[in-house]
């Protein structure tokens, strides 16, 4: 029998002791007492920005001298599956590092991110189109907002921007011939500048962020029968027959489905304006979860932030994490394309301890006398 012991003793004292045990003696392999001041408790400071903050409001996301600022290490990991559908409609881009896939000519804080999911409908050729010209819909017909720093005007801009570039890429769809008019897709990106995280949402795409275990949405999923959209919908004289707008489409925002929004510049039920939200990201925040609506058709926005933080204690992979997740809504049986998009903003050896090493850890106090104790009785068995 293998056994391994780890003494934790407070009050500033601190005990490591391994040592292999069998049935009859101890054989002592390694003898080490380490006596450590207790260390210091560190105090973090961070400013926190409510994710449903409004434009309107001031924001500054620099409070904190630059020594006490939480820089995000930022890698993600995707997965996609068709489901029980025939075709595979979703759509979805990732790019970790943005500066070095857009190259010198953009300028923007570092760490810089992009990602995003779009869910098709009514055909694949929506969704793969946006996909395909992602960065030029989103950066450069736009003139997208450049700079080193982080502040309320960059964030009032990139804002800007963003509603343009969705209305744009609505248009777009409307003038290429070879998109069905009966083709739309929903579209939901975030973008991480700094510690600046940014989510931008047209559809029922969903972004969830863990907070210390804890699920916060980062976008509100647009359905017909929600109060706003409901109220929204009805005064430009659409209506909502069982869940569905204009007894067709289960989702009140989108781009492209231009066989059912009124001609162009007339208001329309259906829109593709987009709605954000933003956080300044501190150390509590782990990570964040972006998924089609197969998703959370099946399940909650904790669930999925529960399971992926237990896979990520078990092997670090934001990969494994996006397919295990999809297999969870398969084993839930979700009637939907999947695809999932995590994002991580640290690695796992600066948080918290896994289960296992947990488990592991006894906490207790120990005199000078009972220290003494132990130490003969090592010295005692490895005279033996």
């Amino acid at each position: 029998m293998v056994a391994e012991a780890e003494v934790v003793c407070q009050r500033s004292v601190h005990v490591d002791v391994q040592f292999f045990a069998n049935e009859s003696s101890v054989h002592e392999i390694e003898d080490v007492v380490t006596v450590s001041p207790k260390r210091l408790n560190q105090v973090r400071v961070s400013e926190l920005v409510p994710a449903d903050l409004s434009t309107s409001q001031v924001v500054d996301v620099s409070l904190e001298p630059p020594t006490l600022q939480f820089v995000p290490s930022i890698r993600s990991g995707s997965f996609a599956d068709i489901g029980p559908r025939r075709y595979m409609e979703d759509e979805h881009i990732r790019i970790d590092d943005l500066p070095a896939h857009l190259g010198s000519l953009f300028k923007f804080p570092k760490p810089s991110a992009f990602y995003g999911v779009f869910d098709g409908h009514g055909g694949p050729e929506a969704a793969a189109y946006i996909r395909n010209n992602a960065t030029r819909l989103f950066f450069e017909d736009v003139n997208f907002p450049q700079t080193y720093e982080v502040d309320n005007i960059f964030l009032a801009e990139v804002e800007n921007s963003l509603r343009k570039a969705f209305v744009l890429a609505d248009l777009a769809l409307g003038d290429d011939h070879s998109v069905s008019s009966s083709s739309g897709t929903t579209a939901l990106t975030a973008f991480i500048f700094g510690r600046l995280l940014l989510v931008a949402n047209a559809g029922d795409c969903r972004a969830v962020l863990c907070r210390k275990g804890e699920a916060i949405d980062m976008s509100q999923d647009h359905r017909p029968v929600y109060p706003s959209e409901r109220k929204r919908v009805e005064e430009l004289g659409g209506y909502i027959d069982d869940g569905y707008l204009n007894g067709v489409l289960s989702v009140s925002r989108a781009l492209g489905d231009w066989d059912m929004k009124n001609p162009r510049g007339a208001p329309s039920p259906l829109i593709a304006e987009p709605e954000f939200r933003q956080v300044v990201l501190t150390e509590d925040d782990e990570f964040l979860i972006i998924g089609c609506d197969g998703i959370w058709d099946v399940m909650s926005s904790q669930h999925a932030v529960s399971l992926v933080r237990r896979g990520l204690r078990r092997h670090d992979d934001p990969e494994q994490c996006a397919r295990d997740l999809v297999m969870e809504a398969l084993r839930r049986n979700t009637f939907d394309n999947l695809t999932v998009i995590i994002v991580c903003f640290s690695s796992l050896d600066q948080g918290e301890p896994s289960p296992s090493r947990q488990r592991r850890q006894r906490c207790c106090s120990l005199s000078a006398e009972a220290l003494c104790s132990l130490r003969n009785l090592l010295d005692g068995n490895s005279n033996r």
